[in-house]
């Protein structure tokens, strides 16, 4: 007979809000009630233990774990090409785990930031980024920006624990102390909880952004000028950011993957910095997948590089054009793939999943989580934050403890690369 047994301060790693504050009910082996999730972590927290596939499998068919990991070893010791991608469902222990294979094969490896804030990650070593933590926010935002992004939908609990309603140091009224702007090319779920909207003409936010620099300075747009946006609007979403306490801009892969991505969000980054010689203003991306933060991390601890690295010559070299997954398997570079977690194949194009299906693949993934591709050998390994304790970096760089709510099933991701290595090492 099991008890019931409920815990609380659970963290989840669904989006990049990482949440610390859920009540788990656990009965009978498996989490019956998930008090505070969203409805994007509720039905996932509940699927835990529900499928129960096997531990390892070879083309399909159940196989050892010690077999699996044999003909993994094979695999990238005939492999001259090799790619180490995801890490966004890991936790710092499977991260580091993966760096030390890729190291240890000399392959290149890369994470899914490469397929989604790239071309902000690009911008930020180009300008740099007048940053703060969720926290800072909560406590201090009388102005919220969020551009390209409907928080709503893909983080849901954002506004309620940082953005919109939370109650704060400096904005005791919570919502009643904030004034929300939505900017981006069509309303969204988000329009409904914000108190202005600023409409992007298609494919022009960089214009809008330099118009809003322009601005700040005092410069009147030319007439026949290309601005993006209404110059009213424009206007108005100036005087209120030069007159906040404090601001921020949260802005997601509407700008990052628009026309010109990385220089509109380099021109985003410029405006903060240039906004806080009258105000205090800062900028965060609005990060998906829940560690793809830890794994740009533990990646920058490791080789020096957020993502796109090659480690074949002994050393770390960073080339985002050469090195990012989805170039690389367009290009037909890359003859054998590990992935640390399947999710970055749905947001890779045709081409590059056409050339994984010509190539001998593996894959480690949770037991409820399938990849979207037939892998050579699969692993199917326990979840941090259910089944292991480990760390997962919130969306803001702050470390954030996972615990152990259920006895694991299946090994970790870093114990099934760790057994990688020692027979790749073993020959």
């Amino acid at each position: 007979m099991h008890e019931s047994r409920v815990v609380s301060d659970v963290a989840c790693t669904i989006c990049g809000c990482v949440c610390d504050d859920l009540r788990m009910t656990i009965d009978g082996g498996r989490i019956t009630k998930a008090e505070g999730a969203c409805h994007l972590a509720e039905p996932w927290f509940l699927a835990q233990e529900t499928q129960e596939p096997p531990a390892a499998e070879i083309e399909g068919q159940p196989t050892s774990i010690d077999e699996a990991t044999a003909r993994s070893a094979a695999i990238l010791r005939a492999a001259k090409w090799p790619l180490v991608f995801g890490l966004s469902r890991s936790s710092t222990e499977g991260q580091r785990a993966a760096v030390r294979l890729a190291d240890l094969i000399g392959s290149n490896i890369d994470t899914t930031a490469s397929t989604c804030h790239a071309p902000s990650i690009l911008a930020i070593q180009d300008v740099g980024e007048s940053t703060c933590s969720l926290g800072e926010i909560k406590n201090r935002a009388d102005l919220v920006v969020f551009w390209g992004v409907d928080p709503v939908v893909t983080h849901p609990r954002h506004g309620e624990r940082y953005s919109m309603s939370a109650t704060g140091m400096f904005v005791p009224g919570g919502r009643s102390d904030r004034t929300i702007i939505l900017v981006d090319e069509a309303e969204n779920a988000t329009r409904a909880h914000a108190d202005h909207f600023v409409r992007i003409e298609p494919d022009r936010h960089f214009e809008a952004i330099w118009t809003l620099r322009c601005l700040l300075r005092g410069i009147a747009p030319e007439p026949n000028a290309e601005l993006g946006a209404d110059i009213g609007a424009l206007r108005d979403l100036c005087e209120r950011m030069k007159s906040c306490r404090c601001g921020v801009f949260f802005f997601g892969l509407g700008l990052a993957q628009s026309r010109l991505g990385h220089l509109s969000v380099d021109g985003l980054l410029r405006l903060v910095a240039e906004l806080n010689a009258h105000t205090r203003f800062h900028a965060r991306r609005m990060r998906m997948q829940g560690d793809v933060t830890g794994a740009d991390t533990v990646l920058c601890w490791q080789t020096g590089f957020p993502f796109a690295v090659n480690l074949s010559r002994g050393y770390p070299r960073y080339g985002p054009d050469e090195f990012s997954a989805q170039l690389m398997l367009e290009r037909g570079e890359v003859d054998a793939c590990l992935f640390v977690g399947t999710e970055g194949v749905l947001q890779m194009s045709a081409k590059a999943r056409s050339h994984l299906a010509r190539i001998p693949t593996i894959a480690l993934e949770y037991p409820t989580i399938r990849s979207s591709i037939e892998p050579t050998v699969r692993f199917t390994t326990s979840v941090y934050g259910v089944h292991h304790a480990g760390t997962a970096y919130r969306m803001d760089e702050i470390p954030i403890p996972l615990r152990a709510l259920l006895p694991p099933k299946y090994a970790s991701d870093a114990e099934i690369l760790e057994r990688i290595a020692d027979r790749f090492r073993a020959g």
